[in-house]
């Protein structure tokens, strides 16, 4: 249910921290998918996994309703939105005192459209891929001064073709495991759980995301198991997955590079995990 190995993978429209387009091998190698017709994503995020394996359906649930909003505006209407977006991929919106005042719109207005027009903008112009809100809801990542923003208009129209075949929820996790079905297997892309405790930062669209959540998400993962669908938990791995994970049916492990350094110099291997619950 892959795509053929010469085929590129797709990428996202968006610029997400944490993307999994580099590990998509990894995780189509331990994902049963055999007989499978549903695809279940608890935590879409920027969309790679969905965008690189095929099934007939999907169940996408994220708990950024920005990012849902998002999703199902470009499934509905994805010329409309780029000719709308288009605009703001121009010298006079890369401007420092643009973006700030951009972004101030976009935390004011409750206009759908116009509040996805901009957080494409925001994505592509703000600081290395952040999605990032405050305590009160407002959308803070600084500006990330870029020489070129990249337009995805092609990567839109990709995303809003596989989009025809997905159903888009915002909610906690646990909600897409309430709809889970015959035919299903289940993807999980959590905040990861820190390398150590001074990158111990896990706010997920404005909510902390904790060990009790992660220990949450492992007794989801066991309940699905015993529905007959599998589950497949993505992670580093560090002591804390490693006993998390204990009762997994199988476990693979591979490094990636991380950068873990504001100032880009930190960029090391380090260990991830995927947990199959099958």
């Amino acid at each position: 249910m892959t795509n053929k190995k010469n085929n590129p993978l797709h990428r996202s429209f968006l610029k997400w921290a944490g993307g999994k387009k580099k590990v998509i091998p990894h995780i189509a190698s331990i994902l049963p998918t055999k007989g499978k017709r549903r695809l279940v994503e608890p935590f879409v995020g920027g969309g790679s996994v969905f965008l690189n394996l095929e099934f007939d359906e999907y169940l996408l649930v994220d708990m950024n309703h920005d990012l849902i909003a998002l999703f199902n505006i470009i499934k509905a209407h994805p010329e409309r939105f780029i000719d709308a977006a288009a605009k703001y991929f121009t010298p006079k919106y890369n401007d420092q005192e643009q973006y700030y005042a951009l972004r101030t719109e976009f935390n004011a207005t409750k206009d759908a459209f116009k509040r996805s027009v901009l957080f494409v903008y925001l994505n592509r112009h703000g600081y290395n891929g952040l999605c990032r809100y405050n305590q009160k809801g407002g959308y803070n990542v600084p500006f990330g001064r870029y020489k070129h923003p990249y337009f995805p208009a092609e990567e839109i129209r990709y995303f809003a073709h596989k989009a025809q075949h997905a159903t888009f929820i915002q909610g906690d996790f646990a909600t897409a495991f309430t709809q889970l079905q015959t035919g299903d297997v289940v993807y999980c892309d959590p905040p990861y759980s820190p390398i150590n405790p001074t990158s111990n930062f896990t706010a997920y669209a404005g909510n902390a995301f904790t060990d009790e959540d992660q220990q949450r998400l492992v007794d989801c993962a066991q309940a699905a198991k015993q529905q007959g669908i599998a589950t497949v938990i993505s992670n580093h791995f560090v002591p804390f997955t490693k006993a998390l994970y204990k009762n997994a049916s199988k476990q693979s492990k591979f490094a990636v590079q991380r950068n873990i350094s504001q100032k880009g110099k930190g960029r090391i291997k380090v260990q991830e995990v995927l947990a199959l619950y099958k």
